[in-house]
């Protein structure tokens, strides 16, 4: 992981060295909701804001380090040769419910912008599928966010 990325936690959030794992979960996390906010071709601000909101629900962060946790996640996923990375981390370390909540996240992130794309459905089906998340549950997780985008 990015020295930046210790270097945010040391000094924002202030945690002993032990719980560094921790917040490389938080990182993965954070990623795997940036790797959709990057399919469409500009970063749209309310998919970005979804992120944001997320990444501080998920995590009791503050706005300004969901922030900074959200930038390094964006320059983690830029230089990332695949999904792997992330995804296994999230195995290691997540139950199944929370799993399928990252699933339902980056759902939300894609209806943010009113408008599903081939390409946002296609990551999501194949990071769902890497998190071992059931068809059943993938698509509970679509609907979900589909309703909660529809107001």
């Amino acid at each position: 992981m990015l020295s930046a990325i210790r270097d945010f936690f040391e000094q924002h959030i202030d945690t002993p060295a032990q719980a560094a794992s921790h917040h490389t979960i938080e990182l993965a996390t954070a990623a795997l909701l940036v790797e959709v906010v990057r399919l469409d071709r500009g970063v749209d601000d309310a998919a970005r804001a979804v992120v944001l909101r997320a990444v501080r629900e998920k995590f009791g962060l503050s706005a300004a380090e969901a922030a900074t946790l959200v930038e390094l996640a964006e320059r983690e996923a830029a230089q990332a040769t695949d999904h792997y990375q992330f995804t296994s981390l999230v195995n290691a370390r997540f139950s199944q419910a929370q799993k399928e909540r990252i699933v339902e996240l980056m759902w939300r992130v894609a209806y943010a912008d009113a408008e599903l794309s081939a390409y946002e459905q296609h990551t999501i089906r194949k990071l769902a599928s890497l998190l071992h998340v059931p068809p059943s549950a993938y698509i509970a997780a679509k609907l979900r966010a589909r309703d909660a985008a529809s107001g």
